[in-house]
């Protein structure tokens, strides 16, 4: 039986190795390393190692879990259930919001060079179909990664791969005393 099968086509908890957008290739903290195989690798940014080794604040009190980080992009998930919902018993937007807004910082996070950071400069997210309980999945990726800014795209679809949410996020590179604590 394939990963798809098994997964349900969500994909398994994922390794962060490269940053590459592109042909572009940019090296990370701690250079190369040997993957399983045998292949050449650049280490995780220090911002993804430390969401894989203690996961995020944010990512406990939801719920979700970012399960790929690589060239460019990232995978969330989500069983959304009524833990997280409205008034009016649908999921929150604010919780798909979190989701899109966490696979996207990780997708632009696998692009950093060692000294880089960043920052959101804005987010926005359109809700495009109500989620009472479902599995969600929250796949995004740099669409752009200039010297400066970035921009990044991240679509959330249910168990069944219907667009619920499609989220926007620009993202400003920060270097040097700016990056300083973060």
């Amino acid at each position: 039986m394939n990963d798809e099968r098994l997964t349900g086509g969500f994909g398994i908890l994922g390794n962060a190795k490269k940053s590459r957008v592109g042909k572009e290739q940019r090296t990370t903290d701690n250079g190369p390393r040997t993957a399983a195989g045998g292949a050449r690798t650049n280490a995780a940014h220090r911002l993804i190692e430390r969401v894989q080794s203690f996961g995020a604040p944010c990512a406990r009190l939801v719920g979700f879990e970012i399960v790929e980080i690589e060239d460019g992009r990232a995978v969330g998930r989500l069983q959304a259930g009524p833990q997280h919902a409205n008034p009016m018993g649908t999921v929150h937007g604010g919780i798909l919001c979190d989701l899109a807004d966490a696979a996207m910082g990780m997708a632009f996070a696998s692009t950093l060079e060692h000294g880089e950071t960043f920052t959101t400069l804005e987010l926005k997210i359109n809700f495009l179909r109500p989620v009472w309980q479902a599995l969600l999945r929250a796949d995004a990726h740099v669409t752009h990664r200039g010297k400066t800014v970035g921009l990044v795209e991240c679509v959330v679809r249910d168990e069944h791969r219907r667009l619920v949410a499609k989220a926007v996020s620009t993202c400003l590179i920060l270097r040097g005393e700016q990056a300083a604590g973060r």
